[in-house]
Protein backbone atom coordinates (compact mmCIF):
# COMPACT_ATOMS: atom_id res chain seq x y z
CA UNK A 1 0.00 0.00 0.00
CA UNK A 2 1.60 3.26 -1.18
CA UNK A 3 0.44 6.10 1.08
CA UNK A 4 0.83 9.74 0.00
CA UNK A 5 -1.35 12.70 1.00
CA UNK A 6 -0.33 16.33 0.52
CA UNK A 7 -3.25 18.72 -0.11
CA UNK A 8 -2.49 22.04 -1.84
CA UNK A 9 -3.27 24.19 1.21
CA UNK A 10 -0.24 22.67 3.00
CA UNK A 11 2.19 24.36 0.57
CA UNK A 12 0.61 27.74 1.35
CA UNK A 13 0.67 27.00 5.09
CA UNK A 14 4.36 26.13 4.98
CA UNK A 15 5.18 29.43 3.25
CA UNK A 16 3.25 31.34 5.94
CA UNK A 17 5.11 29.48 8.70
CA UNK A 18 8.49 30.46 7.19
CA UNK A 19 7.47 34.10 7.57
CA UNK A 20 5.85 33.76 11.00
CA UNK A 21 8.77 31.87 12.57
CA UNK A 22 10.71 35.16 12.54
CA UNK A 23 8.25 36.46 15.16
CA UNK A 24 8.83 33.73 17.77
CA UNK A 25 11.51 32.62 20.22
CA UNK A 26 10.29 29.08 20.78
CA UNK A 27 8.86 26.26 18.67
CA UNK A 28 6.51 23.91 20.52
CA UNK A 29 6.20 20.74 18.47
CA UNK A 30 3.47 18.22 19.20
CA UNK A 31 4.18 14.62 18.29
CA UNK A 32 2.04 11.53 18.84
CA UNK A 33 3.60 9.49 21.65
CA UNK A 34 2.78 6.27 19.76
CA UNK A 35 4.87 7.32 16.73
CA UNK A 36 7.11 10.18 17.92
CA UNK A 37 9.55 10.07 15.01
CA UNK A 38 7.07 9.32 12.23
CA UNK A 39 4.78 12.12 13.48
CA UNK A 40 7.54 14.74 13.23
CA UNK A 41 7.69 16.82 10.07
CA UNK A 42 11.40 16.81 9.10
CA UNK A 43 10.94 20.34 7.67
CA UNK A 44 10.47 21.70 11.22
CA UNK A 45 14.16 21.22 12.08
CA UNK A 46 15.13 23.50 9.21
CA UNK A 47 12.34 25.94 10.03
CA UNK A 48 13.35 26.08 13.69
CA UNK A 49 17.09 26.66 13.34
CA UNK A 50 18.29 29.03 16.05
CA UNK A 51 15.03 28.77 18.04
CA UNK A 52 14.48 27.17 21.43
CA UNK A 53 12.70 23.84 20.99
CA UNK A 54 10.09 21.99 23.02
CA UNK A 55 8.60 18.59 22.13
CA UNK A 56 5.26 17.59 23.62
CA UNK A 57 4.68 13.83 23.62
CA UNK A 58 0.92 14.16 23.16
CA UNK A 59 -1.57 11.30 23.65
CA UNK A 60 1.01 9.87 26.06
CA UNK A 61 -1.84 7.97 27.75
CA UNK A 62 -2.12 5.89 24.55
CA UNK A 63 1.62 5.17 24.29
CA UNK A 64 3.44 2.41 26.16
CA UNK A 65 4.94 4.18 29.21
CA UNK A 66 8.28 2.35 28.88
CA UNK A 67 8.72 3.88 25.45
CA UNK A 68 7.30 7.27 26.45
CA UNK A 69 10.25 7.61 28.84
CA UNK A 70 12.71 6.31 26.24
CA UNK A 71 11.45 8.82 23.65
CA UNK A 72 11.61 11.69 26.16
CA UNK A 73 15.29 10.83 26.77
CA UNK A 74 15.86 10.60 22.99
CA UNK A 75 14.57 14.13 22.32
CA UNK A 76 16.30 15.60 25.38
CA UNK A 77 19.59 14.24 24.04
CA UNK A 78 18.93 16.33 20.91
CA UNK A 79 18.62 19.53 22.96
CA UNK A 80 14.81 19.70 23.13
CA UNK A 81 12.80 20.26 26.29
CA UNK A 82 10.21 17.49 26.60
CA UNK A 83 6.85 17.21 28.36
CA UNK A 84 4.54 14.18 28.28
CA UNK A 85 0.96 15.42 27.90
CA UNK A 86 -2.58 14.32 27.26
CA UNK A 87 -4.26 17.39 25.78
CA UNK A 88 -7.72 15.85 26.04
CA UNK A 89 -7.62 15.42 29.84
CA UNK A 90 -5.13 18.22 30.54
CA UNK A 91 -2.54 15.86 32.04
CA UNK A 92 0.95 17.39 31.99
CA UNK A 93 -0.19 20.86 30.90
CA UNK A 94 0.64 22.49 34.26
CA UNK A 95 4.33 21.88 33.56
CA UNK A 96 4.28 23.82 30.27
CA UNK A 97 4.79 27.35 31.66
CA UNK A 98 7.80 26.47 33.80
CA UNK A 99 9.40 24.46 30.97
CA UNK A 100 8.83 27.39 28.56
CA UNK A 101 10.63 29.70 31.02
CA UNK A 102 13.50 27.21 31.25
CA UNK A 103 13.69 26.77 27.47
CA UNK A 104 13.80 30.55 26.91
CA UNK A 105 15.82 31.62 29.95
CA UNK A 106 18.59 33.14 27.80
CA UNK A 107 16.07 35.31 25.94
CA UNK A 108 14.39 36.32 29.21
CA UNK A 109 17.79 37.19 30.73
CA UNK A 110 18.73 39.29 27.65
CA UNK A 111 15.45 41.18 27.97
CA UNK A 112 16.07 41.77 31.69
CA UNK A 113 19.52 43.23 31.02
CA UNK A 114 17.97 45.63 28.51
CA UNK A 115 15.37 46.68 31.08
CA UNK A 116 12.54 44.83 29.29
CA UNK A 117 10.49 43.06 31.94
CA UNK A 118 7.48 40.76 31.57
CA UNK A 119 7.53 40.62 27.79
CA UNK A 120 5.80 37.34 26.93
CA UNK A 121 7.61 34.53 25.21
CA UNK A 122 6.13 34.04 21.75
CA UNK A 123 5.89 30.40 20.72
CA UNK A 124 4.79 28.76 17.48
CA UNK A 125 2.79 25.54 17.95
CA UNK A 126 3.49 23.09 15.14
CA UNK A 127 2.66 19.51 14.29
CA UNK A 128 1.28 17.27 11.60
CA UNK A 129 -2.49 16.86 11.05
CA UNK A 130 -4.54 15.19 13.78
CA UNK A 131 -1.72 15.18 16.32
CA UNK A 132 -3.81 17.26 18.74
CA UNK A 133 -2.58 20.86 18.35
CA UNK A 134 -6.00 22.50 18.55
CA UNK A 135 -7.05 20.34 21.51
CA UNK A 136 -3.78 21.27 23.26
CA UNK A 137 -4.36 25.00 22.71
CA UNK A 138 -7.99 24.82 23.83
CA UNK A 139 -7.00 22.89 26.96
CA UNK A 140 -4.14 25.16 27.95
CA UNK A 141 -6.11 28.32 27.17
CA UNK A 142 -9.15 27.02 29.04
CA UNK A 143 -11.53 28.01 26.28
CA UNK A 144 -12.35 27.03 22.71
CA UNK A 145 -9.79 29.33 21.10
CA UNK A 146 -8.87 27.03 18.21
CA UNK A 147 -11.10 24.81 16.10
CA UNK A 148 -10.83 21.12 16.86
CA UNK A 149 -11.83 18.04 14.94
CA UNK A 150 -11.03 14.35 14.86
CA UNK A 151 -9.99 14.55 11.24
CA UNK A 152 -6.80 15.99 9.78
CA UNK A 153 -6.70 19.50 8.34
CA UNK A 154 -9.19 21.41 10.54
CA UNK A 155 -6.92 24.40 11.28
CA UNK A 156 -6.51 26.26 7.98
CA UNK A 157 -4.96 29.60 9.06
CA UNK A 158 -2.60 30.93 11.71
CA UNK A 159 -3.92 32.61 14.86
CA UNK A 160 -2.35 34.14 17.98
CA UNK A 161 -3.56 33.16 21.45
CA UNK A 162 -2.46 35.12 24.56
CA UNK A 163 -2.28 32.61 27.42
CA UNK A 164 -0.96 34.82 30.19
CA UNK A 165 1.54 37.62 30.71
CA UNK A 166 4.40 35.18 30.12
CA UNK A 167 3.31 33.30 27.00
CA UNK A 168 1.67 33.87 23.62
CA UNK A 169 1.03 30.99 21.25
CA UNK A 170 0.78 31.05 17.47
CA UNK A 171 -1.40 28.20 16.25
CA UNK A 172 -0.56 26.88 12.78
CA UNK A 173 -2.26 24.41 10.41
CA UNK A 174 -1.01 20.83 10.44
CA UNK A 175 1.40 20.23 7.60
CA UNK A 176 2.83 17.01 6.25
CA UNK A 177 5.79 16.86 3.90
CA UNK A 178 5.41 16.30 0.14
CA UNK A 179 6.58 12.69 0.01
CA UNK A 180 7.02 9.83 2.49
CA UNK A 181 10.35 8.34 1.43
CA UNK A 182 9.87 5.50 3.92
CA UNK A 183 6.48 3.86 3.45
CA UNK A 184 6.62 2.60 7.05
CA UNK A 185 6.24 6.25 8.08
CA UNK A 186 3.14 6.63 5.90
CA UNK A 187 1.76 3.40 7.35
CA UNK A 188 2.25 4.52 10.96
CA UNK A 189 0.60 7.87 10.22
CA UNK A 190 -2.33 6.03 8.64
CA UNK A 191 -2.66 3.88 11.79
CA UNK A 192 -3.04 6.94 14.04
CA UNK A 193 -5.38 8.83 11.67
CA UNK A 194 -3.03 11.56 10.37
CA UNK A 195 -3.72 10.58 6.75
CA UNK A 196 -7.28 10.90 5.43
CA UNK A 197 -9.07 7.57 5.74
CA UNK A 198 -10.74 8.11 2.35
CA UNK A 199 -7.49 7.35 0.49
CA UNK A 200 -6.68 4.20 2.49
CA UNK A 201 -7.47 0.54 2.02
CA UNK A 202 -8.69 -0.12 5.57
CA UNK A 203 -8.61 -3.94 5.18
CA UNK A 204 -4.91 -3.83 4.24
CA UNK A 205 -4.24 -1.31 7.00
CA UNK A 206 -5.90 -3.60 9.56
CA UNK A 207 -3.81 -6.58 8.39
CA UNK A 208 -0.60 -4.55 8.75
CA UNK A 209 -1.60 -3.57 12.29
CA UNK A 210 -2.45 -7.19 13.13
CA UNK A 211 1.03 -8.28 11.95
CA UNK A 212 2.68 -5.64 14.13
CA UNK A 213 0.64 -6.52 17.22
CA UNK A 214 1.28 -10.25 16.87
CA UNK A 215 5.00 -9.50 16.87
CA UNK A 216 5.29 -6.74 19.51
CA UNK A 217 2.14 -7.04 21.68
CA UNK A 218 1.02 -10.67 21.19
CA UNK A 219 -1.35 -10.67 24.18
CA UNK A 220 -3.52 -7.81 22.90
CA UNK A 221 -5.65 -9.76 20.39
CA UNK A 222 -6.50 -12.52 22.86
CA UNK A 223 -7.23 -10.05 25.71
CA UNK A 224 -9.51 -7.79 23.64
CA UNK A 225 -11.19 -10.30 21.31
CA UNK A 226 -10.42 -13.73 22.77
CA UNK A 227 -8.59 -14.70 19.58
CA UNK A 228 -6.29 -17.69 19.70
CA UNK A 229 -3.19 -18.08 17.49
CA UNK A 230 -4.42 -17.99 13.89
CA UNK A 231 -3.09 -16.73 10.55
CA UNK A 232 -3.05 -12.94 10.13
CA UNK A 233 -5.78 -12.95 7.50
CA UNK A 234 -8.04 -15.07 9.74
CA UNK A 235 -7.82 -12.59 12.61
CA UNK A 236 -10.18 -10.15 10.86
CA UNK A 237 -12.71 -12.94 10.45
CA UNK A 238 -12.46 -13.74 14.16
CA UNK A 239 -12.92 -10.05 15.05
CA UNK A 240 -15.96 -9.92 12.72
CA UNK A 241 -17.50 -12.88 14.62
CA UNK A 242 -16.75 -11.45 18.07
CA UNK A 243 -18.08 -7.99 17.15
CA UNK A 244 -21.07 -9.38 15.19
CA UNK A 245 -20.01 -7.75 11.91
CA UNK A 246 -22.39 -9.54 9.56
CA UNK A 247 -24.02 -8.75 6.25
CA UNK A 248 -27.33 -10.11 4.94
CA UNK A 249 -27.20 -13.86 4.78
CA UNK A 250 -24.95 -14.11 7.83
CA UNK A 251 -21.68 -13.60 5.96
CA UNK A 252 -18.84 -11.88 7.80
CA UNK A 253 -18.39 -8.16 7.05
CA UNK A 254 -14.59 -7.94 7.04
CA UNK A 255 -14.58 -4.29 5.98
CA UNK A 256 -16.62 -3.27 9.01
CA UNK A 257 -14.46 -5.45 11.26
CA UNK A 258 -11.33 -3.72 9.91
CA UNK A 259 -12.83 -0.30 10.68
CA UNK A 260 -13.82 -1.32 14.21
CA UNK A 261 -10.39 -2.83 14.86
CA UNK A 262 -8.55 0.33 13.71
CA UNK A 263 -10.93 2.49 15.78
CA UNK A 264 -10.24 0.28 18.82
CA UNK A 265 -6.52 0.90 18.36
CA UNK A 266 -6.86 4.67 17.82
CA UNK A 267 -9.08 5.12 20.88
CA UNK A 268 -6.83 3.10 23.19
CA UNK A 269 -9.24 0.19 23.65
CA UNK A 270 -6.44 -2.23 22.77
CA UNK A 271 -4.31 -0.83 25.59
CA UNK A 272 -1.21 1.38 25.58
CA UNK A 273 0.71 0.63 22.40
CA UNK A 274 3.77 2.31 20.87
CA UNK A 275 4.35 1.64 17.17
CA UNK A 276 8.02 2.63 16.86
CA UNK A 277 10.96 2.53 19.22
CA UNK A 278 13.99 4.82 19.64
CA UNK A 279 17.30 3.53 18.32
CA UNK A 280 19.64 2.43 21.05
CA UNK A 281 22.62 4.81 21.28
Amino acid sequence: MNIQWYPGHMTKAKRAMKEDVKLVELIIELVDARVPLSSRNPDIDELGKGKARMVLLNKSDLGDERYNNAWAAYFEAQGCHVVKVNSRTGSGLKQINSVVQEACKEKIERDRKRGILNRPVRAMVVGIPNVGKSTFINSIAGKASAKTGNKPGVTKGNQWIRLNKNLELLDTPGILWPRFEDQQVGLRLAFIGSVKDDILNKDELALELIRFLKKEYPQVLSERYGIAEVEDVEVLGQIAKVRSCLVRGGELDLGRAANLFIDDFRSGKLGRITLEFPQQP
